[in-house]
């Protein structure tokens, strides 16, 4: 599976999307994607919890949940590692590989709501720790480091992304993602600092951009985090509240039940 993975990233640009559930999941396997990822946030909201707010067994019963449901490759979106410590790190990693993922990130920040970045070496020894955890539990797993700088109120958070990219790719990063970036100039410049390692772009909400146009980048994948589950809970909200004022016509937009069961049987 982690050979499938890696095949994907070395040329062109694939979609990654991210289902929440195992329906999800099957659903996006049975439209032709090649792989999948899971999104901590769409997870913890189907448990009426916020994003962070699932501990380190419930995220590992989920990804291993998304692992079996279909015989696509996952990455997991494993946060922040669940630790702050390297040693921490480790643990919660060699965790993760007996789950079967074909990739895995870890974060660079301590949270998932208004996050703190770690300082620059204390954010690479985490990677070299996740590395090293990954290489001992035998999973040929590949290790993404991920940097959060746009979601923080860094002054230049760019200019901190390109300062990271070199240093976690020499601490066994094998993809760079660094989500917040909205501009082809921005991709471009992440691009070239990751070089020759691939590039994940984050798309969670309409940029004006084709996946074509990210493609000429030199992007690798493009995944859309929790974006597919907080659609599905736009049209469920947009439903529920029509129905409460006593209208059901947003109920006309369901999906035929027979589709569904074809689709499941």
């Amino acid at each position: 599976m982690s050979a499938a993975f890696r095949a994907l990233h070395a040329q062109g640009c694939f979609l990654l999307p991210n289902p929440w559930d195992v329906g999800s999941a099957r659903f996006l396997a049975a439209e032709g994607f090649q792989a999948l990822a899971t999104t901590s946030s769409g997870a913890a909201y189907t448990r009426g919890l916020p994003d962070g707010g699932m501990d380190l067994d419930a995220t590992l019963a989920h990804i291993a949940e998304i692992v079996a449901a279909t015989p696509l490759p996952v990455n997991a979106d494993f946060g922040a590692g669940f630790a702050e410590t390297p040693e921490g790190v480790a643990e919660a990693v060699a965790r993760c590989a007996v789950t079967g993922v074909a990739g895995l990130s870890i974060e660079d920040a301590k949270a998932a709501v208004q996050p703190a970045l770690f300082p620059r070496e204390v954010a690479v020894a985490r990677l070299r720790a996740a590395r090293r955890a990954l290489d001992g539990a035998g999973n040929a797993a590949m290790l993404v480091g991920r940097c959060e700088v746009f979601f923080t109120d860094h002054a230049d958070p760019l200019a901190e992304a390109l300062l990271r990219i070199p240093a976690y790719a020499e601490a066994g990063a094998e993809v760079i993602y660094v989500p917040g970036l909205t501009t082809l100039a921005q991709m471009e410049a992440v691009v070239r600092a990751a070089h020759p390692l691939p590039v994940n772009v984050l798309v969670s909400r309409p940029l004006g951009l084709t996946k074509t146009e990210i493609a000429v980048t030199g992007v690798r994948r493009i995944s859309v985090g929790g974006a597919l589950s907080a659609v599905a809970w736009g049209a469920f909200a947009q439903a529920a509240r029509s129905l409460r004022a006593g209208s059901f016509e947003a109920l006309g937009a369901r999906m035929p039940g027979g589709e569904l069961n074809r689709l499941f049987g």
